[in-house]
């Protein structure tokens, strides 16, 4: 469950979300807007990478002001350029980074990554250099990275902006196979296609709220 309770965040003298109030249940949720609606800024709330200004917002049954160190620990969070979340040279180890703070044994960080590795589609690649790959077995990787930590929540800024049309497609087959709950921000309207909910963002509002076909048909009205 997520929820945001009254919010809003300003940044210097713009209010970038206002009055945001909404309870996230659902397993898949989309959130739309154009450019600097505050798109972004409310999905750094769900993890505590943004805090704020005035309201609460409640992920896992915890305050993200209190206990965000809690909150990350749950909730994986995958930007839209992979290059901001690879740091090690080859792909295995760049998954197996991510464990580091786990105290595994070492045949089971190679258990949990060969694992992951396999079932986004990279296994072939695991010696390769991480930053040779492809924009798509990128952001592959840097999904990997993430889940190998089994989170709780997956929130996804832009998932499939830099991708082409087969990775977008692959991207999306994924979401529908994660057992997690989702939340994506997107302008990518396709692929909300099956969602359970979407929020419609414009200057810092949610003025759309409900099924997909419902929020992305005002926000197309919205955009002409």
């Amino acid at each position: 469950m997520i929820e945001f309770a009254d919010v809003h965040v300003r940044l210097g003298r713009r209010d970038v979300l206002r009055g945001i109030t909404a309870s996230l249940p659902e397993r898949r949720v989309g959130v739309v807007g154009a450019n600097g609606s505050g798109k972004s800024t409310l999905a750094r709330l769900v993890n505590g990478l943004a805090l704020p200004t005035s309201g609460s917002v409640t992920v896992l049954g915890m305050d993200t002001r209190r206990d965000g160190g809690r909150i990350r620990r749950g909730v994986g969070f995958l930007f839209t350029d992979p290059d901001a979340q690879i740091v090690m040279p080859t792909v295995a180890e760049d998954v197996a980074f991510s464990l580091r703070r786990k105290r595994l044994a070492r045949a089971e960080v190679e258990r949990r990554v060969g694992e992951v590795l396999a079932r986004y589609g990279l296994a072939d690649h695991a010696d390769h250099p991480a930053h040779h790959l492809s924009g798509g077995q990128k952001q592959l990787l840097a999904l990997c990275s993430i889940m190998v930590l089994e989170p709780d929540l997956l929130v996804m800024d832009e998932p499939t902006t830099l991708l082409d049309l087969r990775h977008s497609r692959q991207v999306a087959a994924l979401l529908e196979e994660m057992p997690q709950q989702v939340l994506v921000v997107t302008h990518d309207l396709p692929l909300l296609a099956g969602f359970d909910r979407v929020l419609v963002l414009d200057e810092g509002r949610v003025v759309a709220d409900g099924a997909p076909a419902e929020a992305v048909a005002h926000y197309r009205a919205l955009m002409a």
